[in-house]
């Protein structure tokens, strides 16, 4: 990748890469190239550069439906409709992919922070700061990293990480290097080494009034997604405890307002990384109420029973009777959530232990959970015999959730990699659409703009 969509970044770089209040207080040189610490922290508090993710995985997940023909024909470009059927070619000829440009960007922004505090000395008095930075920009390139490879990359797979292709690793912020797709290994080494380096120069506490930045309880939340992604479930049960250690505040939604199309805010107590989906695709992904062209999958829709206050918190009738999703941890926001979240690592230690026989643990875990999520005094605590049953709640809990969080796309991944055999199914005008498990559809190609002006190999599809 001598991506060619780095020259486009190093352009918004000198235009606007930290905030903009910042850059019209001081259009200074010293803004352009950062020389001082505080200069590269506001690098790093680019939200619309640095915490957003790809919409493709969602886009592609079995959450929704397009309600009709004549709703296909009518969306405006051809890469929401190649993700909705899962087309071989997937963007029909479109380029500038903002699922691959986008994320690129912030691994841009995170290697230029790296880089640039190389040329600054470190002393008792700034020591602290300095290391919170690194951590931030080792955080933000792991984010990203991941990102990339769970949607351009097969899954990992421990037999065939060595073999399969990864994504292009880029280590710094130099234009002018071709870099080729490393091993999906390489890949998940380096993500798994950013983290674990982060941990330890990040602040560990969250901030709340900012919840973009990264902190050491986010990191350890990040280890945990990936671990689990990876199939590595000690590791990923031990990260999602050091998380909860730190970071274990989840909300009761009996408190919540169930009829305002904005039940949370920005700053809502359970987000621990704040993130969205990439600001485009919003007529199959944005948060609505009122969009009659699709509607949540109806399967979806009947795992919740009425005493399930997820139900009327998540989602809202429109005028067609089908189900749209209204605002998550995002406030008034309406591109969706997909950032670390305390319900997310719950999760994840839960299904942890299970997979680890401790049926205990599991269930003591999904129970202090689920208690928060059903009206007061509904709720019958869960008991299993064994963790193998335990585990199928968890999961479908999981799938309740976390739901448009762009992460079923990536369990689908994992699931069929361990022999779950799921089939997604589009129905469309009468046509059924079929994706079986395992498929080559789930990596999403590389954009053909990329693959022409950087050499880097394809996927197959």
């Amino acid at each position: 990748m001598k991506n060619h969509i780095i020259i486009l970044f190093l352009g918004a770089l000198l235009l606007g890469a930290c905030k903009k209040s910042f850059l019209d207080a001081k259009p200074s040189s010293n803004i352009v190239n950062p020389t001082t610490l505080n200069g590269f922290q506001a690098l790093l508090e680019n939200n619309t550069a640095l915490n957003q993710t790809g919409a493709l995985p969602q886009m592609s997940s079995d959450e929704y439906f397009i309600v009709s023909q004549s709703d296909f024909d009518a969306l405006n470009n051809l890469t929401y409709k190649g993700a909705y059927l899962w087309n071989k070619d997937l963007y029909g000829g479109e380029t500038n992919q903002p699922d691959w440009n986008q994320v690129y960007k912030a691994v841009f922004y995170a290697n230029s922070v790296l880089d640039g505090l190389k040329t600054i000395g470190t002393n008792a008095a700034n020591q602290v700061q300095y290391n919170n930075i690194a951590g931030e920009a080792l955080f933000f390139r792991a984010y990203a990293f991941f990102d990339l490879a769970r949607n351009f990359s097969p899954v990992y797979n421990q037999g065939t990480a060595t073999t399969d292709l990864g994504i292009p690793l880029r280590m710094s912020s130099g234009i002018d290097v071709t870099v080729q797709r490393s091993t999906l290994q390489q890949t998940f080494d380096q993500i798994i080494a950013d983290l674990n380096l982060s941990v330890s120069l990040l602040n560990n506490d969250i901030s709340k009034t900012n919840p973009n930045r990264p902190s050491r309880s986010a990191a350890y939340a990040m280890l945990a997604r990936v671990y689990l992604y990876m199939g590595k479930y000690t590791d990923a049960g031990n990260a999602a405890n050091e998380c909860l250690k730190k970071y274990n505040t989840i909300i009761d939604y009996n408190k919540v307002d169930t009829t305002t199309e904005t039940p949370f805010s920005y700053t809502t107590e359970e987000t621990i990384f704040f993130s969205t989906q990439v600001y485009n695709y919003d007529a199959t992904t944005g948060y609505t109420d009122y969009y009659t062209n699709l509607g949540v999958d109806t399967n979806l829709i009947q795992l919740y029973n009425k005493s399930d206050l997820r139900l009327p918190i998540f989602f809202e009738k429109n005028s067609l009777n089908n189900y749209n999703l209204k605002r998550g941890y995002v406030g008034g926001g309406f591109y969706a959530f997909t950032g670390l979240a305390t319900d997310e690592v719950m999760l994840i230690k839960a299904e942890c232990a299970a997979r680890s026989n401790d049926t205990q643990t599991a269930v003591a875990v999904l129970n202090q959970l689920l208690v928060s999520r059903y009206k007061t005094g509904s709720y019958t605590p869960l008991t299993v015999s064994n963790a193998a049953n335990a585990l199928i709640r968890i999961l479908l809990e999981r799938r309740k959730e976390l739901v448009w969080r762009a992460l079923r796309w990536s369990d689908l991944k994992r699931y069929n990699r361990d022999g779950a055999k799921i089939t997604l199914q589009r129905n469309l005008n009468g046509v059924v659409y079929t994706l079986p498990p395992n498929s080559s559809l789930y990596v999403f190609p590389i954009p053909d703009d990329e693959i022409s002006l950087s050499g880097i190999k394809q996927n197959v599809r």
